[in-house]
């Protein structure tokens, strides 16, 4: 359905509506034959605190009217905005009721005729003792009521307790429906129908039981756990208490070893600063040892520094000596040096002359060698030139296969140039599919955000998306996914005109084509997943290419563009659907140019919606006056349609896609079928240039061979005539030998005496190198002793320096160590020490006389002894943690509470047992009674849905029979024989489904109830015909019989032939233009008129 819209609509000629009780000949077969019942009844079948009149003035859409109804069933019918929930409205109001009941305003202002500052709501109730009138005027301006019982004016507190009596309760939706609370219904709890169950049919007490159940429950909770506590907080306090029996006599011996603590870090000072004193007077001793010592070793070092003065010159002199003999020798090896270059040159001039020699006579070999060498072969190939064929008769073979091989080169060529097209081929078609596959991809990306946003609103729906597109098998014909998925808008900026139109439940709604597959897909989806999912069944006839009755051309002058239709495209039976239901096909989309001129629009086109740039308009003609009503609201912003996904070109894309793998195959098959052809021909065209190649081999092997005979020839002419005299050669090189060796003789007999001389100056070099040692040996022991010497004097000194700082460390700390000990004894600067500290008067390190403390007679002397003592007594002492003074008056005063708080306990155990007692007496009172009423409940509940062939049941449903406020009533319906018993929900069932079980339940109650009168307006909405029927029979026979209270049903319209009773009242209520005013309305003269036609027409 499309969202509900705000009405306006212009006030018809007359104003005033009446409710026109009943007509003796109206053409509704069960219609009361009596005239209207007196204002005042005090005998008949109403019962005590029906509604026996109603009176409006100034009310809602009424300036006056008065209602009467029946005792029975009160049928309150006419069209809608006639008036009808105006009667509810004053009947609700009228008992005292609040605004809020109605579901319509929160202000009883607000029910006040529009224009006029007063409205009055008068409400005559039937009583034995005499009728009860209770008038209510309302002030719009103060927003305040005015209340009067029979005319005398009084509170609405009075007014309030004078309806209660008379168990009149227009807030319970089990007595009082209204129609903006019919939907309220199904979504009471368990606990809440109870409630209202027991107000509306239970005895006066029975509720009342319940109250004091529930709060005698809560307050037996309370003690229960007030008792736990206590009782627990008791248990603590004595185990504490028993605990700090122990603490008291532990607290005296801490005090014990506290006090012994004390007295031992008194003495420690003391004994701390006598042994820092001892340790002074050591180290001062020490001091003056070392520095003694320091003296002696500075006088020994004087000898020593002399003799190394001495030695150290004696080491300059000798190394001076020895750097002129090693001058002198390295001139003599310089010499020596140059000889043997000389000598070298000459050896290496005889080793030259030698191997050129050698290299002549190994050419000379070599020559020999080469010359029989290439006679041989000359000999070979003049052998091999004789059995070589004739080879003339060879070329027509080769010019037979040469052509052969350039027939299969063309064919080659050929070959190849078609493989390159396939591949240019090839290549062309993977890119158009490489385009093709993005475009695609891009439109499934769309796709996504499209479901992206249904998951993200819809999860349930999303989640049966995903299980349809698993198990489309089971279905037998198509199903669609939801119309928001399916849609696909052709321009994203007309989505706001698809959303507005179509509601959010049908654009989540899946499609179907069977109603066998779309109960398939509900039980799967909604009974066993409990997935909160819609679906709609497709028109068996398809609406999707219904022309509209106007062709667009028409509206174009008023700014219309396009239908609504032509805005999108769907599946043929989606938009069969969206046609047949929304009328698609039939609703222009304008511009601001529509709106601009939408009063002559609506006159002059008669179209029923409209949409401008940013608003819907809808036009209706009211029944009465025949007059256009147009409401108008503004466009929401589209949320799920705004990505656009072009469908068709979707599938023109695919049908590309598969086009071109189907080319793609015959490319590469043509390929397969060109490579294996252009392999033949290569393997034949390595055959035929191996023949030709072994044939012409054959051919030019004779020219090769006389060519090479003839160079060989000339290469051993010019072998033969490059001759060498090898006894010359020798000669000569003989005598040049010869004089080198001489002129070496004469240079080796200089080198000699040069050596000579060379070791004669070694010799004297090694002597001076060896007294210098034995110098340089002794200035090296001299110079140990001295840094010896020097270290040990070093040592001494830094010796010396620390024990000094020592001594002024421990002087400083003796005289913080007696500050220390006379503060701890708390002693002034000049105040003796007592007798009792001290045994002797040593030396303070200062160098005067003190009295300082001594250890305390009966306690250890020494600090380890002190330490160990105080470690252990402090130890002793720490195990009474938690110890303090006040511990025995804690103990005492716990004791009290204890006594106390054990009194308080044993009164709140016998108040408990009281409550006990009290809830068992109550709770038979009240669940007995209760349990009768809801089988009562549920036989009639029962039984109404058989006579329909579904199946509810009605129980009394509780989880802990102790919580009271738990306890509710539970009912549970199924209208297919497929299906399990469901607890009616506001989500399981339909709508039909809701109104026809709250409607059987209400009819349950109808013959139990002790309520004067039940309200039910508009109820049958929702239902099915066949349901309507079924329900309205039901009411008909429960509400007509005797001794039930008075009902009034509430309907805009009613289905042909039905089944009408004699108790019934049928109150008409119309509307229009044509209405008489209110003080020329007579019934009674109506009625006269209605006989005289009756009689005067022929028979």
């Amino acid at each position: 359905m499309a969202p509900p819209s705000r009405k306006t609509s212009a006030p018809g000629p007359l104003a005033s509506k009446r409710a026109l009780p009943r007509d003796p000949s109206s053409e509704v077969p069960s219609k009361r034959n009596n005239s209207a019942p007196p204002l005042l009844q005090t005998s008949g079948p109403f019962v005590e605190g029906s509604i026996v009149r109603i009176l409006m003035e100034n009310f809602l859409t009424y300036d006056i009217c008065e209602v009467s109804p029946g005792p029975h069933l009160n049928m309150i019918i006419g069209a809608n905005g006639t008036g009808k929930s105006s009667i509810v409205c004053a009947i609700c109001l009228g008992l005292a009721g609040k605004p809020a009941f109605m579901g319509r305003a929160d202000k009883v202002g607000f029910f006040v005729k529009r224009g006029c500052s007063k409205g009055t709501v008068e409400i005559e109730l039937f009583r034995a003792s005499g009728n009860l009138v209770i008038t209510r005027d309302i002030d719009v301006a103060k927003n305040q009521s005015f209340w009067f019982i029979n005319k005398k004016s009084t509170t609405q507190k009075v007014v309030e307790e004078q309806v209660a009596a008379l168990n009149i309760q227009v807030g319970n939706l089990c007595q009082f429906l209204p129609q903006d609370k019919v939907g309220e219904f199904a979504k009471l709890s368990k606990i809440e129908l109870l409630e209202a169950t027991e107000k509306s049919i239970g005895p006066p007490e029975m509720h009342r039981y319940h109250c004091e159940l529930k709060n005698f429950r809560e307050k037996e909770k309370q003690l229960e756990t007030s008792c736990k506590e206590k009782t627990e907080y008791l248990e603590k306090m004595v185990q504490r208490n028993e605990r700090y029996k122990q603490d008291v006599e532990r607290f005296y011996e801490r005090k014990r070893h506290l006090d012994l603590i004390e007295m031992l870090e008194a003495k420690r000072p003391w004994v701390e600063y006598e042994n820092v004193r001892q340790e002074y007077e050591e180290v001062k001793q020490a001091r003056d040892r070392v520095k003694e010592e320091v003296r002696k070793l500075k006088e020994g070092q004087i000898p020593v520094t002399r003799r190394i003065e001495e030695i150290e010159r004696q080491r300059h002199n000798l190394e001076a000596r020895i750097k002129e003999k090693a001058k002198d020798i390295m001139e003599t090896s310089q010499k020596c040096k140059q000889k043997q270059d000389v000598i070298e040159r000459k050896d290496k001039h005889i080793e030259e002359l030698q191997q050129a020699l050698t290299v002549k006579q190994n050419e000379e070999h070599d020559r020999q060698k080469r010359i029989s060498n290439t006679r041989k072969m000359i000999e070979d190939l003049q052998n091999e030139l004789k059995t070589t064929e004739n080879c003339e008769n060879l070329q027509p073979q080769i010019d037979a296969i040469t052509n052969d091989l350039r027939r299969i080169q063309d064919e080659k060529e050929l070959c190849e140039g078609e493989i390159i097209d396939k591949q240019r081929e090839r290549e062309t078609l993977e890119k158009e599919k490489k385009s093709v596959h993005d475009h695609i991809v891009r439109f499934d990306s769309l796709m996504n955000q499209k479901e992206d946003k249904l998951r993200q609103r819809y999860r349930d729906t999303y989640d049966a998306v995903l299980w349809l597109r698993n198990n489309r098998d089971k279905f037998k014909q198509r199903v669609f996914e939801p119309i928001m998925l399916t849609i696909n808008m052709k321009d994203n900026k007309n989505a706001k005109y698809i959303e507005n139109h179509i509601s959010l439940n049908d654009l989540r709604a899946f499609v179907f084509e069977s109603s066998e597959d779309m109960e398939v897909f509900l039980k799967e989806v909604r009974d066993n997943k409990k997935l909160r999912v819609n679906a709609v069944i497709a028109p068996k006839s398809s609406y999707a290419d219904k022309a509209p009755s106007r062709p667009l051309s028409e509206l174009k002058h008023y700014g219309f563009f396009s239908y609504l239709r032509e805005l999108f495209d769907a599946p043929d039976p989606v938009m069969s659907y969206l046609c047949c239901q929304y009328h698609v096909h039939e609703v222009p989309v304008g511009t601001e140019k529509t709106r601009e001129r939408i009063e002559r629009v609506i006159q002059e086109t008669g179209l029923k919606q409209i949409y401008t740039a940013e608003e819907k308009y809808v036009i209706k003609t009211s029944f009465y006056s025949k007059r256009n009503i147009s409401s108008n609201i503004s466009l929401r912003v589209a949320q799920f349609l705004t990505v656009t996904v072009d469908l068709e070109q979707r599938r023109h894309l695919e049908g590309q896609l598969k086009e071109i793998n189907r080319k793609l195959q015959a490319v590469e098959s043509g390929l397969i079928a060109l490579h294996a052809t252009n392999k033949h021909l290569e393997h034949k065209d390595n055959e035929l240039r191996q023949k030709k190649k072994e044939l012409l081999e054959r051919k030019t092997k004779k020219r090769q061979l006389e060519q090479k005979i003839s160079s060989k020839l000339g290469s051993l002419k010019l072998m033969e005539q490059d001759t060498c005299n090898l006894e010359e050669e020798e000669r000569k090189a003989s005598t040049k030998i010869k004089e080198i060796n001489v002129q070496k003789a004469k240079l080796v007999t200089e080198l000699t005496n040069l050596l000579k001389s060379c070791t004669s100056l070694h010799i004297q070099k090694v002597d001076l190198i060896l007294q210098n040692t034995t110098v340089i040996s002794e200035k090296n022991k001299l110079e140990s002793d001295y840094v010896a010497a020097s270290s040990q004097l070093r040592l001494t000194e830094q010796h010396f320096i620390e024990l000094d700082e020592s001594r002024q460390r421990l002087l400083q700390k003796c005289k913080e160590l007696m500050k220390r000990a006379r503060q701890v004894c708390n002693l002034g600067a000049e105040q003796t020490v007592p007798q009792d500290y001290q045994t002797q008067v040593p030396t303070i390190p200062n160098g005067h006389n003190s009295s300082p403390p001594m250890a305390f007679q009966d306690l250890p002397n020494t600090l380890d002894e002190i330490d160990a003592l105080l470690t252990e007594e402090r130890s002793r002492a720490s195990c009474f943690t938690g110890l303090n003074p006040t511990v025995v008056e804690e103990y005492t005063k716990r004791e009290e509470e204890i006594e106390q708080l054990t009194e308080e306990l044993k009164r709140k155990k016998v108040e408990l047992d009281k409550y006990r007692e009290d809830i068992s007496q109550v709770k038979e009172r009240w669940l007995n009674p209760l349990k009768e009423l809801v089988e009562k409940i549920n036989e009639k509940f029962s039984n109404f849905f058989s006579s329909m062939q579904c199946a509810g049941e009605v129980d009394l449903h509780t989880e802990n029979e102790e919580d009271y406020d738990k306890y509710g009533i539970r009912i549970r319906v199924k209208f297919r024989s497929s299906t399990q018993l469901h607890e009616l929900t506001p989500h399981h069932q339909s709508g039909g489904e809701r109104s026809v079980s709250t409607m059987l339940y209400l009819m349950a109650l109808q013959e139990l109830n002790r309520c004067p009168f039940r309200v039910v307006d508009e109820i049958n909405q929702g239902m099915d015909p066949i349901n309507e029927r079924r329900v309205f029979e039901m009411v008909v026979s429960t509400a007509c019989k005797e001794n039930t209270s008075q009902y009034f049903f509430i309907t805009p319209k009613l289905l042909q032939n039905l089944p009408y009773s004699a108790k019934m009242t049928v109150l008409f209520v119309y509307n229009g233009p044509y209405m008489l005013e209110p003080n020329r309305w007579n019934l009674k003269a109506f009625q006269r008129r209605r006989r005289r036609i009756t009689f005067t027409q022929p028979s």
